[in-house]
């Protein structure tokens, strides 16, 4: 269970997410969508306990408060998040990166025979979500294109297979083929014990993931729950009516 109280969320002195809660069941798929500034990539950013915001409130993952702890200790706790805009790490091989977070993450390093197959599985997954076998010796997002930096996002995700994941604007820089590619991901990593939290502008990718909720964000609160037909109206009207406060 994944659960959000009462969260408040500020940069300096200005308020972004004025009082947000929001419960996500096991095997649930929620999006929050909304227009620019409406709060939510800072509501991402919370969730993992981002050092520049403060934050009050609570986040609970199967009743760990993760509000005030640091943001490995919520990976390991299980939460994940796919970042709108990820860095490049010179140096890095994507394969090397991914081995060391799941050994982080408390799994003990294999031996030879278990890390051959696990780099075998990793170059598996990447080829399914349309990426040359070659993309997990490359260096950690160095000369990717921005629709390979949001793959290797969700090929984070399914290596580390966490509890809940928050998924920001995964969709953005993605053509069709690559949404439905990380779509399915998303839908074969959901056995229904894991939770999602997927935050994007437009409905593209909620054709293919179907969203058990829809949340509307606006002026940094949850202004209109629904099903996926919200969003579809969301994607015939826009937003105006609910910037004024209709």
């Amino acid at each position: 269970m994944f659960e959000i109280k009462n969260l408040k969320v500020s940069i300096e002195d200005k308020e972004i997410i004025k009082g947000l809660s929001l419960t996500i069941k096991p095997g649930e798929v929620h999006a929050v969508m909304g227009p620019n500034g409406a709060g939510k990539s800072s509501l991402a950013e919370a969730l993992m306990g981002h050092p520049s915001l403060k934050v009050s409130g609570s986040v609970l993952l199967d009743g760990i408060e993760l509000v005030g702890i640091p943001p490995d200790q919520r990976a390991k706790a299980g939460l994940f998040l796919a970042f709108q805009n990820p860095e490049e790490v010179e140096g890095v091989k994507v394969s090397n990166f991914i081995r060391k977070v799941i050994a982080a993450k408390g799994k003990a390093e294999a031996d030879l025979d278990k890390l051959v197959e696990a780099h075998k599985e990793l170059v598996l997954a990447a080829e399914k979500l349309g990426m040359d076998k070659s993309f997990v010796s490359r260096e950690l997002n160095v000369g990717f294109s921005g629709g390979e930096k949001k793959r290797l996002e969700i090929l984070q995700m399914v290596a580390l297979k966490p509890k809940v994941a928050v998924l920001d604007e995964v969709d953005s820089g993605l053509d069709v083929d690559g949404i439905k590619l990380i779509s399915k991901a998303i839908g074969e990593l959901n056995d229904g014990t894991r939770s999602f939290l997927i935050i994007t502008h437009y409905p593209r990718i909620l054709k293919h993931v179907k969203p058990n909720f829809v949340h509307i964000l606006a002026d940094g609160k949850i202004v209109l729950s629904g099903d996926e037909t919200l969003a579809h109206e969301i994607e015939e009207h826009g937003y105006a009516k609910y910037l004024k406060g209709k």
